[in-house]
């Protein structure tokens, strides 16, 4: 068992070191956008904070901080650095589905001392060619946000022949870092030019078997008889489903996103004058007072939000182990369901409410807002989960009155990161 660097690291003092941050990456939006990722400094940062801890199990030298924790911290984060966040955050989130849905064995090997990040892209890599002692994996795969620190990637993989609905089997496995290859071919977006999301290849790359898990979907991973994580660990946030969690963690980052507009558009109360004689701070206008409350009551209510979903997703887990009534594939949608409305949320009360009022020089070349609307557009609108939004209402529809699951279609549809 390996013990975490700060035993008696608290969830408080974790988010107290985001907070501490916040300045610093408000400095750096610029160089990390530029650079397409954070720092190395940042990194390092990170690592001594145990950021990328917090979902690690404990006997691998993990936190075990649960996702409103995890939620709480992208929230700080993003709304230092959008794109520091995004990067950080899907690099450590899916310790939780690793720590959840492999064995014993493989967690051993993957986890190792704890020094774990692991970018995901649920969309298929290409082939993975059966050996006789695990796959060979071939291909390519885009969006894979946290990508250049990352020591691992889970991923999706086909396997040959045709699953019991006539439709292509998939491999979900994890890799170590020597067998793929980072492109550089990430900051022609829009916005989150410095989430770190470029492609990676796979020549080849050999891993053992029980590195994989065969004929699973990652969105969609039946834990209703329990897993190898809540057995291992004996922890109920080891037993969930993903695809809400994962959507939880983009709604975290983009109400940061969407309270970090906010902070720069307080500082424009603060030093700017209105438009319109008598020419007076924005901050004593009535208008502009209107315009700042309204939209910091719609984050906080994005933020409550978020956080509620994040805490129904615990309760989710915890249910299963008290009576033994499974997290299921419909609770796993209402808590997604939620967590986009936060997304959407966050993205139109920034559009509408600040940078509509703020004034055209806020949307200059470089200028906070200018970017910060520039990442949420892509990051809050249009990231393929919020697409997904009318195809989420009808599985959820479906659910819940006991229609049956249209195979194909959620096949095809897959959320991509």
């Amino acid at each position: 068992m390996t013990v975490p660097p700060e035993p008696d690291l608290t969830p408080a003092e974790l988010i107290a070191r985001a907070v501490a941050l916040r300045s610093r990456l408000v400095e750096q939006q610029a160089a990390c956008e530029d650079r397409t990722y954070y720092s190395d400094e940042l990194h390092e940062e990170f690592l001594r904070a145990g950021f990328y801890r917090i979902y690690v199990p404990r006997r691998f030298g993990g936190y075990v901080f649960d996702v409103p924790t995890f939620t709480r911290l992208l929230i700080e984060l993003a709304r230092g650095c959008v794109n520091t966040a995004w990067c950080m955050g899907l690099a450590s989130a899916h310790a939780l589905q690793i720590a959840s849905w492999w064995d014993e064995q493989a967690q051993t090997e993957i986890f190792g001392d704890g020094d774990f990040r692991c970018a995901s892209v649920a969309a298929p890599i290409g082939p993975a060619t059966p050996t006789d002692d695990g796959y060979e994996l071939n291909g390519r795969v885009a969006y894979c946000s946290g990508i250049p620190f990352s020591t691992h990637y889970m991923g999706q993989a086909v396997l040959p022949g045709e699953n019991e609905h006539g439709l292509q089997r998939m491999l979900l496995f994890v890799a170590p870092k020597s067998g793929w290859t980072m492109l550089d071919d990430w900051g022609d977006l829009l916005g989150m030019k410095g989430s770190g999301s470029q492609s990676i290849t796979f020549e080849g790359a050999h891993i053992p078997a029980h590195w994989g898990i065969e004929d699973t979907l990652m969105v969609d991973v039946d834990v209703s008889e329990g897993t190898p994580g809540l057995r291992l660990h004996g922890n109920p946030m080891y037993g969930g489903r993903a695809l809400g969690c994962f959507t939880i963690t983009l709604a975290a980052i983009m109400v940061g996103a969407a309270y970090n507009a906010l902070d720069e558009y307080e500082s424009m109360l603060e030093t700017k004058l209105t438009p319109l004689p008598p020419m007076i701070p924005r901050k004593l206008d009535p208008d502009y007072q209107r315009w700042y409350g309204r939209a910091l009551a719609k984050i906080a209510t994005a933020e409550a939000a978020v956080l509620g979903a994040a805490e129904q997703h615990m309760e989710l887990c915890a249910r299963f182990v008290g009576t033994g009534e499974p997290y299921t594939y419909g609770d796993d949608h209402r808590i997604g369901c939620i967590a986009r409305e936060v997304m959407l949320q966050a993205w139109d009360t920034v559009q509408s409410d600040l940078f509509r009022t703020a004034g055209s020089s806020a949307g200059g070349k470089g200028q906070r807002l200018e970017r910060l609307y520039r990442d949420m557009s892509i990051g809050g609108n249009s990231h393929r989960n919020t697409l997904l939004r009318d195809w989420a209402f009808r599985e959820l529809a479906r659910e819940r009155l006991g229609l049956p699951r249209d195979h194909a279609r959620a096949n095809v549809q897959q959320p991509r990161r």
